[in-house]
């Protein structure tokens, strides 16, 4: 079955830079396009960046754009998210995101925490 394994959050300072990444297995993933999101406390989950099947096109939201970078290893099933001058306003729990066949699947998700 499908599978979405996020890992790399914890704590940074503002103005740091930290990556996540996400593992995924059960499904063909060079054939789907991958997905970032994140929920802070209190809020709606947000899409945050999306990459194409073959990684050569993707999007961020506005509010990380110039911060945050998606790619993907197709060779080896990984989409990462890179994010640099953090702010504690991207604190939340970062989450990989799939469709399959109009289904959506979603990692345990990895907590991300930018504070001094």
């Amino acid at each position: 079955q499908v599978q979405l394994v996020e890992s790399g959050g914890g704590l940074v300072q503002p103005g740091g830079s930290l990556s996540v990444s996400c593992a995924a297995s059960g499904f063909s993933f060079s054939s789907y396009r991958m997905n970032w999101y994140r929920q802070a406390p209190g809020k709606e989950r947000e899409l945050v960046a999306t990459i194409n099947d073959a990684g050569d096109y993707s999007n961020v939201a506005d509010s990380v754009k110039g911060r945050f970078t998606i790619s993907r290893n197709n060779a080896h099933n990984t989409v990462r998210l890179r994010m640099m001058n953090l702010t504690p306003e991207d604190t939340a729990v970062y989450y990989c995101n799939v469709r399959v066949r109009l289904n959506d699947y979603w990692g345990q998700g990895t907590q991300v925490t930018v504070s001094s």
